[in-house]
């Protein structure tokens, strides 16, 4: 029973696994849509007591997906302190602990606390190859990135330094963090244009940050490619039994069903 159980909520092969994660798609969904309509002032007093209720039902059935993870999980505790584990518990959790807050100046915990229900989404990537593709890559790429990040900084922290020279510390640039904040908004080309230099040279410098911007924000972007490229030709995903390369951390081969022994 327990086999069986593991292989309709951890596998995907199965026509019960199959059915099992598509209903579990479509609650979280639903459930990110309740929150978001309850956010609405005029919805949630119109429909207050509905939305208790809904948010309830959902908690319990998510609640009852969680149990069952970690009483049909081969290492449960490895489960529990896993990102998904994590994640699991966050989308249930608001619910519980809010009926205990009580008291005018706890209303703004309740309030965040009952938001942190929007993490349900993040379930959704359990489900898409793509995802976890996409954090194997992020994570071989780490350190490469927080070696550039670092230099990234440092030239943020230049750049405004030598803006807060050149205006004087006028027109905005007031000291060197608030410059600082105007390198790195010019360099990530968004532009807010609350602080603006207005000299010759200030405007020279500016224009070379925002060049300088383009080459920054394409350097992740490669970093991350490359790392994507080699999962993909990445044989050590390769299932025993058909040869087929499964994502990242795959329990059950997607094709045959057979439990992969290197996942």
């Amino acid at each position: 029973m327990k086999k069986r159980l593991q292989e309709i909520i951890f596998g995907t092969t199965s026509k019960a696994g199959k059915n099992f994660d598509i209903v579990l798609l479509l609650l979280i969904l639903v459930s990110v849509l309740i929150v978001m309509f309850e956010s609405v002032p005029s919805w949630r007093d119109s429909f207050e007591e509905e939305l208790y209720y809904i948010e309830w039902g959902f908690t319990i059935l998510f609640t009852i997906e969680y149990l069952l993870r970690i009483l049909v999980a081969p290492k449960p505790l490895k489960y529990i302190l896993s990102w998904w584990g994590i994640i699991d518990l966050i989308s249930i959790v608001p619910t519980f602990i809010s009926p205990f807050i009580s008291g005018y100046a706890s209303l703004r915990v309740v309030r965040a606390a009952r938001l942190l229900r929007i993490f349900r989404i993040l379930k959704l990537s359990r489900f898409t190859s793509e995802s976890q593709m996409l954090a194997h890559s992020l994570k071989a790429s780490y350190y490469k990135i927080m070696v550039f990040l670092f230099f990234v900084v440092m030239m943020m922290v230049m750049a405004g330094t030598v803006m807060y020279v050149i205006e004087g510390g006028e027109h905005g640039f007031e000291s060197i963090p608030a410059s600082i904040y105007w390198a790195i908004v010019t360099t990530t080309t968004v532009g807010y244009g609350d602080v603006v230099p207005y000299t010759d040279l200030g405007k020279v410098l500016s224009s070379v940050m925002m060049i300088l911007g383009y080459a920054i924000i394409a350097v992740p972007t490669g970093l991350i490619s490359v790392e994507m490229s080699k999962y993909k030709e990445d044989d050590d995903n390769l299932c025993d039994n058909c040869g087929h390369n499964n994502p990242f951390g795959s329990i059950y081969c997607n094709q045959c069903g057979e439990e992969m022994l290197n996942g």
